[in-house]
């Protein structure tokens, strides 16, 4: 009885991170719309769909009742968090800088780890301390070779996203609920974006029929990977969950590479080099752990 839930867990694990891969050519098709736009609206369509599937699912009275108090401070903390990160990807994306955000998604399984030993006292194995070494070396020939510079992207969207799981793994509420009062929080703000854009001439929304259906379709791409993520981690086993992660920030590199025409420079390849390599051992370790430890 547990082989099909766990197909079930895997498609679904797989499906989001495909989806998250192929989102660079989604953003790529809205050139031409400010990032902070593209935001708004990621916003504002992602809480109407979120808000039909609460009120479909009889959801509203559960998630009032558990987004209160610190519950709720801490959503706002995490709803900001995720903003940023979602900001950020965005721009990359759009200003020709792809494969650094995927180089953010590359490292951010080991930032997990990190700030899982930092601030949750957990204990780092020796394996994954050489992967975060490893990583760590990458980052310092990027930092070297690239300068400081070419480090915001990807360490913004790593910390950003890491510390946003971390505030997510320790609140009381499940990703439904979470999910819904975060863009709820952030909906005021994303509405007075739109709302400026379109007192100074500068809305990119009701010009373009191809544009507007584009962005009300961002609400769909951005809760539905989450929603399906959520679904597959309870599912199926943690460790394989993990392996899956690499699939989207492998698509978004070769995306950039061969379809955008990034330029791929020698510092990029040893910094990559490095934190694949990295990325390799810690999966490999999580494996060897799940094995011993008979996690299923």
């Amino acid at each position: 009885m547990t082989a099909a839930p766990s197909r079930r867990g895997l498609m679904l694990g797989i499906a989001a991170y495909v989806m998250w891969g192929f989102l660079p050519l989604y953003l790529k098709l809205l050139a031409g719309v400010p990032a902070v736009q593209i935001l708004a609206h990621r916003i504002l369509w992602s809480l109407l769909l979120l808000g039909l599937i609460v009120l479909v699912a009889r959801r509203l009275r559960g998630i009032v009742a558990a987004a209160r108090g610190r519950v709720l401070a801490m959503l706002a903390v995490s709803a900001a968090l995720i903003a940023v990160n979602w900001f950020v990807y965005i721009y990359a994306v759009g200003n020709g800088h792809t494969i650094a955000a995927s180089l953010g998604y590359f490292i951010n399984p080991l930032v997990n780890v990190g700030l899982g030993v930092a601030i949750l006292g957990e204990r780092l194995r020796r394996m994954q301390g050489v992967a975060i070494a490893l990583a760590a070396a990458g980052v310092l020939v990027m930092a070297v070779a690239g300068g400081v510079g070419a480090l915001w992207v990807p360490l913004t969207l790593a910390l950003s996203f890491g510390t946003y799981g971390l505030v997510r793994k320790v609140v009381a509420i499940d990703a439904l609920g979470g999910l819904t009062v975060e863009t709820l929080l952030l909906a005021p703000p994303a509405l007075a974006v739109l709302l400026l854009a379109g007192q100074g001439g500068d809305a990119a929304f009701g010009h373009d029929l191809r544009i507007d259906l584009m962005l009300i379709g961002a609400g769909a791409i951005t809760a539905a990977p989450l929603l399906m993520f959520a679904a597959a981690a309870r599912s199926m086993p943690y460790s394989t969950l993990g392996l899956l992660q690499y699939i989207a920030p492998s698509l978004q590199f070769g995306e950039a590479v061969w379809l955008f025409g990034e330029p791929l420079h020698g510092f990029h390849i040893v910094t990559f080099a490095l934190i694949w390599c990295g990325c390799a051992l810690f999966a490999w370790d999580g494996l060897r752990a799940a094995r011993a430890g008979g996690v299923r």
